[in-house]
């Protein structure tokens, strides 16, 4: 499975300014290459913005992002603001909704529970073979969350809005939990700045079980596709040869 990983300056409580510029990079970033899964940061509208009329997503943009993955024929995971709830969505190629997680970990520090509702619950979905387990931001943090669903975990997928000034505390912690959970881990972050004022300085990355890095964007924007494949045959030998989930007490 091969991933391509969108990191990105988001048009402020923008929507429509957004979709336009995400429609321009993808005609850009996909253009001669295969991607079977790609994957934005969160709140991939309008930023992380405590102001949920801004944020929260209608049907029309729920249909652009579905739209885009009949499209380009992909697998498609987005960050949107439903309900009261910062949202992490999974489209498969057919552009039908597969995966809905809410992010349980709210952002105190940034007051983001005095706006948002917390998840109440871990997803997982499935992904042409690959078990996904999804993530957004502040959920890095806690590694039970990881931890719980490690043996029935193929992929954790991670979205966020990770500040620049904590970017290797991002990158640690992406790499902590492949290697801690034995799974790939693909994480997603934005770039440039919002009127917070915070600066973003992207580095997504995928880690392969081992915790070497499949995909490191660094912090240019755009659409990045991995050379080396997402493989399960790299999961099995690794908790093969390393069986140390059965050690977890």
């Amino acid at each position: 499975m091969k991933l391509a990983l969108c990191q990105f300056d988001m048009a402020w409580e923008d929507r429509e300014a957004n979709k336009k510029k995400i429609v321009r990079m993808l005609d850009e970033g996909l253009r001669g290459k295969k991607a079977d899964w790609l994957v934005f940061p969160e709140m991939t509208l309008s930023g992380f913005t405590m102001d949920l009329a801004k944020s929260t997503v209608d049907a029309s943009d729920l249909e652009f992002f579905s739209s885009l993955a009949k499209e380009h024929g992909l697998w498609l995971s987005c960050g949107v603001v439903q309900d009261g709830r910062n949202n992490l969505l999974t489209f498969d190629r057919s552009g039908r909704q597969v995966s809905s997680y809410s992010k349980i970990h709210l952002y105190s520090f940034g007051k983001e529970d005095k706006h948002y509702r917390a998840g109440e619950r871990p997803e997982r979905f499935q992904l042409e073979g690959f078990s996904v387990a999804p993530a957004v931001c502040f959920d890095l943090r806690f590694p039970h969350l990881f931890w719980d669903a490690a043996a029935k975990t193929d992929v954790y997928v991670v979205i966020a809005s990770w500040p620049a000034k904590r970017a290797e505390h991002w990158m640690t912690l992406l790499r902590a939990r492949a290697i801690e959970n034995q799974a790939y881990v693909v994480g997603v972050n934005r770039t440039g700045a919002d009127p917070t004022p915070l600066e973003y300085s992207g580095n997504s990355m995928a880690f392969d079980p081992l915790g070497r890095v499949v995909l490191d964007c660094g912090s240019r924007e755009g659409v990045q596709v991995a050379e080396v494949d997402v493989d399960r045959a790299q999961i099995e030998k690794t908790r093969t040869r390393f069986p140390f989930l059965n050690d977890r007490r």
